[in-house]
């Protein structure tokens, strides 16, 4: 058997980065974003897809790894995310952000360039090899064009530094194939990505979720999880069921991480614009606020 970490098992929030009106990182913001999802028991995944990674620079992206560590101050897990187009820029950014004391690093698939199952072992191995924190596949074939296949993950679940995966490739399948690998090899723990898998993948024996729509629900996403696992599976089905109707309705408005972000703003929270041009006018508004008022979502 691997001989992994101990593993993280919880919610863990992928949390939104910020901006001011010149469209830099609002640290204030974010400390306030940070600390509404500890009250609510989730921990934190930053610089992931939710969190806008893929448009922020450099430095950006090593500030928010900073300003989550400050702030958590060992409260709640975290896991930085890492994921480069290159291997070497993954493990440059990983020896970074392992450093500041996360608890894990999460990396991408890499994007844009098709590879092979055969590369995907060699990227992940490689990154594995040059870190000593805990290292989690992320598995999200709708935006990078290449998917980790069962198989490989298995492969990669016997190094002794490759901790599990998220996958958010949005099927049952796909999660199901990683959970039977989980079962398998003790220690490779499967974090469900899509919101309207949580409770089944608690069913099925995942050691958590990494949520975007916990920014907008961050109480209600977590009452999945306790409730669960305080024995209560019937009322962590039906928070579900509420979630899932909130996920559905607010991802038809528009691209999902910019409609979380748009959310939480008309939460009364100040995080700004979405990085990427996803313009919202106001009739896309006027259908969030409907739509998180029928929710009963509040700040």
């Amino acid at each position: 058997m691997a001989n992994h970490n101990p593993k993280i098992e919880a919610i863990l929030t992928a949390i939104i980065t910020p901006v001011d009106t010149e469209d830099q990182f609002n640290e204030t913001a974010f400390r306030e974003q940070v600390e509404r999802q500890i009250s609510a028991g989730n921990g934190i995944f930053c610089g992931g897809t939710n969190g806008e990674f893929f448009a922020l620079t450099e430095a950006e992206k090593r500030r928010v790894a900073e300003v989550t560590m400050e702030q958590v101050a060992g409260r709640v897990p975290v896991v930085g995310h890492v994921g480069e187009v290159s291997t070497a820029e993954c493990v440059r950014a990983g020896r970074f952000i392992a450093g500041l004391g996360v608890d894990a690093v999460a990396a991408i698939t890499p994007w844009f360039v098709p590879l092979s199952q055969e590369d995907l072992h060699y990227h992940f191995s490689t990154i594995a090899d040059a870190l000593e924190v805990p290292v989690y596949l992320y598995n999200i074939p709708a935006r990078t064009g290449n998917t980790i296949a069962p198989e490989t993950a298995r492969r990669l679940a016997a190094h002794p530094n490759i901790a599990g995966i998220k996958d958010s490739a949005g099927t049952y399948e796909s999660l199901t194939g990683f959970i039977s690998v989980a079962r398998e090899i003790d220690g490779f723990a499967v974090f469900n990505g899509p919101d309207s898998l949580i409770h089944q993948g608690f069913v099925d024996g995942c050691a958590g979720a990494v949520s975007g729509l916990a920014n907008v629900a961050p109480r209600e996403i977590n009452s999945i999880w306790t409730r669960f696992k305080a024995g209560d599976v019937e009322g962590s089905r039906k928070q579900q069921e509420t979630v899932t109707s909130l996920r559905e309705t607010l991802y038809k408005v528009c691209f999902a991480p910019a409609a979380v972000k748009r959310a939480v703003r008309l939460l009364g929270y100040d995080v700004g614009d979405s990085k990427y041009p996803v313009r919202i006018g106001a009739a896309q508004e006027t259908q969030m606020r409907e739509i998180l008022a029928a929710h009963d979502i509040s700040r």
